[in-house]
């Protein structure tokens, strides 16, 4: 029973909550004593029966969020006639009953409701029959979600009405007729779930007028026709879904023109013509699903661009032509569909190639080729000797003469540097590529206005970074300077130069230069130059200072976990998809960073290592440039790193799994309260809690987050889709944090893994 005396009977109550508590029973009439109501929740719980109607007593009521319980289930009446009670609640503003049992028809004295009702979610219950076309009095709300439900009949023109309305989810119903043409006078909709319904007609070309639509999803319903060209105009469009309609035609050729789409999924309808070249300028794709379409023609060459592509599905056409060997550097793609085509030639064997689970190429009958576990027939020798003529004494000749004469230039260059490393601020060139900037001692006291403390960004272990503007860069850089006063710092700073040289990812700092030369007093000065990184350290946000308290520092649920998957995403990559795996030795924190945007950058490779498949000599002395003793920050350091264990990438892991914990917990690993009698680190501290008291140990600036912007930016965030999410990041850091090495996950399970519990918190529709 709900603890009637906890609150209903205090006159002057104004918020009550008791959201995911496990209270069970009837909502009790004597909720009405508590007249001064504004907020009332009791998300999650297992209250069940009918809605009383004594709730239209709550004159000052504005939230009342009753999401996830066991509501309604009266088979012989309507258990929605509470509607005509709520009229009286003239400030309600959020109505929140998703996930209950209520049956019955939308009454039309819905109409009655609050012009102030901005939010109402009535999703995941029984409720039958139309929509009914008063719902277009609703004049100011901002979000109608009603999918999951038995509705039938066709959604009413009053729908364009909703002036003010951002998002409308109808999926998974029963509703028949043709897409609103009204629906493009919404135009602040940005989220328009259309899915799993019985629609017909074609889409209304209007549609894509809507500026502001983002999220479109049209899936698994009758529709036809042509995708129309004015699909263009959707600009800001990131996910796009039409699959399993009725589509004819082409594709239209300028899609490319959608600059900022993330997915595109076509598959099951029956286009036709060529993959349109322009595809390739939607660099930003990183879901894109064709499969199961009449296509033709071969593999556009402009898809070498989408680096961004996580999964692509090509499968189930008339495709023909070879696979474009550009796949193979595809760093990000997690599986490669290119099933039952027409494709032949020679398979590729490198990169994404290598790993049978990450591609299928099964029913190209006139491959040849790959990896043996594929048991593909050999290509033709006569392919390989052609392959050979091709080159011919005087290829030969130049590929010989051409690296000697630049290793000569270089010799020189080197030898004429050190003749002159004495003179005055004359930089030795650290990273010799042309690309990188020259610059000297004084390029950068100019930039950190002479290394003025108010310029000071931070303080580590081998230095100090400033903010820094160049005149030969035209933004902002972050100027890290050796202090040589610790031992370790050159080889650190070696370390670092040595790294960044070889690497470019997303996720990972972009070095610009570096500087080893000299001061004006003759020392040793060497300083390495990145971008600047606005938002500083997820560090800084996870602890913020006193100077920082309030939510404006604050990272949603959201944000943490695109955070996690951008920081797991980099370490994969220094991990699986460079020369040598690299070993960053130093994840926490404060070595990442994070941009405008939010996405993170892994930093401070200064104990970095390469890990070399089969290494000589010089490559062990390389790889252990940077050797100072025990890798890494307590707390961080994986235990056999402490026994003098060997430097891995299952060391890495761990602390990816120590961050992860910390970034949804809150606590850092050397925080004493987390030491107890059952827990003798973080790790068994979370381990214990899971998963049945998950919410104790999450960090409550989350929960808090959720009660003041979740429910209004999202009201699918329920309690209990929040609670599974964070059960399962916290699995995942579980098992990357494993004492022994061999129990821990791979970084690349960890990602997929993350991937599901963002879905499942954003309730992506396939």
């Amino acid at each position: 029973m709900l603890p009637v005396d906890l609150g209903f009977t205090l006159p002057k109550l104004q918020e009550f909550y008791a959201g995911g508590n496990r209270l069970s029973g009837p909502l009790p009439a004597s909720i009405t004593n508590a007249s001064n109501l504004v907020r009332f929740d009791i998300s999650s719980n297992k209250i069940s029966g009918p809605v009383p109607m004594e709730l239209g007593s709550l004159a000052y009521l504005q939230v009342l969020n009753m999401e996830n319980n066991r509501l309604g289930g009266n088979q012989w009446h309507n258990d929605l006639n509470f509607f005509n009670s709520l009229v009286n609640c003239t400030h309600l503003s959020m109505l929140l009953l998703s996930t209950n049992a209520l049956r019955g028809q939308l009454p039309i004295s819905i109409v009655n409701l609050s012009t102030t009702l901005q939010h109402l979610d009535l999703s995941g219950n029984h409720i039958c029959r139309t929509i009914p076309r008063e719902i277009g009095g609703l004049v100011n709300l901002m979000e109608l979600s009603l999918f999951d439900n038995i509705l039938t009949g066709t959604i009413p023109e009053s729908i364009g009405e909703l002036s003010k309305l951002g998002k409308l989810a109808l999926s998974e119903k029963n509703i028949s007729g043709v897409i609103p043409t009204s629906i493009s006078n919404i135009t602040q909709l940005g989220e328009l779930y259309l899915d799993m319904n019985m629609l017909q007609g074609r889409i209304p070309t209007d549609l894509f007028n809507i500026r502001a639509l983002q999220k479109l999803s049209l899936a698994i319903n009758k529709l036809g026709g042509v995708i129309p060209e004015h699909i263009v105009n959707c600009s800001q469009c990131v996910f796009v879904y039409l699959a399993q309609n009725l589509f004819t035609g082409p594709l239209p050729s300028i899609i490319g023109s959608l600059k900022i789409l993330i997915q595109l999924d076509l598959s099951y309808n029956k286009l036709t013509g060529d993959i349109p070249a322009s595809l390739g300028d939607c660099v930003m794709l990183e879901e894109l699903d064709m499969n199961a379409n009449l296509l033709q023609g071969t593999i556009p060459s402009s898809f070498k661009d989408l680096k961004s592509l996580a999964n692509l599905d090509l499968s189930n056409n008339s495709i023909s032509g070879s696979i474009p060997r550009f796949f193979e550097g595809f760093h990000l793609l997690i599986f490669l569909n290119l099933s039952h085509k027409k494709l032949g030639g020679e398979l590729p064997e490198r990169g994404l190639f290598s790993n049978i689970s990450a591609f299928s190429v099964s029913g190209n009958l006139e491959l040849c080729g790959g990896i043996q576990a594929l048991h593909l027939p050999a290509c033709p020798v006569k392919a390989s000797r052609n392959k050979r003529k091709t080159f011919s004494p005087r290829i030969i000749l130049i590929l010989v003469l051409v690296p000697l004469g630049i290793l000569s230039a270089c010799l020189a260059l080197f030898y004429y540097r050190r003749q002159n490393s004495k003179k005055f601020n004359d930089p030795v060139p650290v990273l010799k590529d042309t690309k990188y900037l020259k610059v000297s001692y004084q390029d950068l006291q100019l930039a950190t206005n002479e290394f003025s403390p108010n310029n000071l960004l931070g303080e580590g272990r081998y230095g100090s970074v400033y903010k820094g503007v160049l005149e030969s860069v035209d933004h902002i850089v972050a100027v890290k300077v050796l202090n040589f006063e610790v031992r370790g710092a050159n080889k650190s700073f070696l370390a670092e130069c040595e790294t960044l040289k070889n690497i470019r990812h997303r996720n990972l700092i972009k070095i610009i230069t570096a500087c080893s030369s000299t001061d004006f007093k003759g020392n040793d000065f060497k300083a390495l130059v990145f971008e600047f990184m606005t938002n500083g350290s997820l560090d800084s946000w996870l602890h913020p200072s006193t100077s920082y308290q309030g939510y404006e520092r604050n990272l949603s649920l959201l944000q943490r976990l695109n955070i996690s998957i951008d920081v797991a995403l980099g370490v994969d990559y220094l991990h699986h998809h460079t020369h040598a795996s690299i070993i960053h030795c130093g994840l926490k924190p404060s070595n990442i960073l994070l941009n405008e945007d939010f996405v993170a950058r892994i930093g401070d490779f200064g104990l970095a290592k390469f890990c070399f498949a089969a290494a000589t000599t010089s490559d062990v002395n390389q790889s252990q440039m940077s050797s100072t003793g025990v890798r890494g920050t307590v707390g961080y350091v994986p235990p056999e790193y402490g026994m003098f264990g060997e430097i891995s990438a299952e060391g890495d892991v761990y602390s990816f799994g120590i961050l992860l914990l910390e970034m949804f917990s809150g606590k850092r690993p050397t925080d004493s309260s987390i030491i107890t009698d059952n827990a003798n680190d973080l790790h068994d501290f979370v381990r214990k809690a899971l998963p049945q008291t998950v919410m104790d140990i999450v960090d409550p600036r989350i929960i808090l987050d959720q009660e003041e912007h979740g429910m209004t930016i999202n009201p699918s965030y329920s309690r209990a889709v929040v609670e599974v999410c964070l059960a399962s990041v916290f699995e995942v850091g579980i098992l990357c944090s494993e004492v022994t090495p061999g129990k821990r996950i791979d970084i690349s399970v960890a990602i997929k893994r993350l991937h599901l519990a963002r879905d499942k918190l954003l309730q992506r529709r396939q």
